[in-house]
């Protein structure tokens, strides 16, 4: 298994660089995000769906919808993401109003908003970061603090982790772990400011490669409790050694946001 996910982690790596390096003639990283996203969005509706949840998540307005919001920072209307908000949230109650009685269309109302969410906005934050000043280099930053942090949890926990984390929802995981990942984190943090050249201090970057880190480890374990609740092992079996699609965003998805508004208070603010 860790050949695999070595061996697909060298073909991905490249690509990701790439996306995010080169912005013209097309915005490549959008595109690359948008089909990520619906995948892992289908990824999700489909784990819902099959978990039994009656009625069902509305799968096709949830891809659509998680679509629109992933690429809406490259539209400026003031108005536009209140309104993407305000429908994703009153157009499928209305469906499941109409279509549906009393609590189970309630849950299938709430699974179809919570993906929308969790997928579509949280993602849609890189493609905000990518077009601010330095944005590619701040982009970067935020996806390879979180590859470093998850890599040093993964091994440290691997080689002295004993204390368990959450047993309840991920047993393999650990605090020596954890405190493994803050650390790869903050030195990769202090690394990256010294070869992106990006305009914030190092003692700017260790809060951020904190936050990175810790945010990233609850993401994993936020995904890991889903995956108990629907009763899968893996979201899909798309990305050999690595599950789906939605299986390797779960750490990453909260690094965008986090870097975004960091940024915002500190380079512009």
């Amino acid at each position: 298994m860790l050949k695999k996910r070595i061996a697909t982690a060298a073909f991905l790596l490249p690509l990701v660089v790439a996306v995010v390096w080169f912005n013209e003639p097309l915005p490549w990283l959008t595109i690359f995000t948008a089909i990520w996203g619906v995948m892992a969005a289908f990824e999700f509706f489909t784990a819902v769906n099959k978990s039994g949840q009656k009625p069902p998540s509305l799968t096709i307005f949830g891809l659509l919808w998680t679509l629109f919001f992933i690429i809406s920072p490259l539209f400026d209307y003031t108005y536009l993401k209140p309104i993407l908000l305000v429908s994703a949230a009153v157009l499928p109650a209305i469906w499941f109003l109409v279509r549906h009685h009393g609590k189970r269309a309630f849950m299938g109302w709430v699974w179809t908003i919570i993906g929308i969410l969790y997928i579509g906005v949280l993602l849609s934050y890189f493609v905000a970061l990518r077009e601010l000043d330095y944005g590619r280099e701040w982009v970067f930053f935020a996806l390879f603090v979180t590859f470093a942090s998850d890599s040093a949890a993964f091994f440290v926990g691997s080689a002295v982790g004993k204390h368990p984390l959450a047993p309840s929802i991920s047993p393999k995981k650990t605090w020596e772990g954890a405190i493994g990942g803050v650390l790869g984190a903050i030195g990769t943090g202090l690394l990256l400011v010294l070869i992106l050249e990006l305009p914030i201090t190092y003692i700017q970057v260790i809060p951020l490669a904190i936050a990175v880190s810790i945010f990233g480890q609850l993401g994993d374990l936020l995904e890991s409790l889903f995956k108990r609740i629907v009763r899968v092992k893996d979201s899909g079996k798309a990305i050999p050694g690595h599950g789906g699609f939605l299986d390797r965003m779960d750490s990453v998805v909260l690094a965008g946001v986090l870097v975004y508004y960091y940024t915002i208070a500190i380079c512009v603010g």
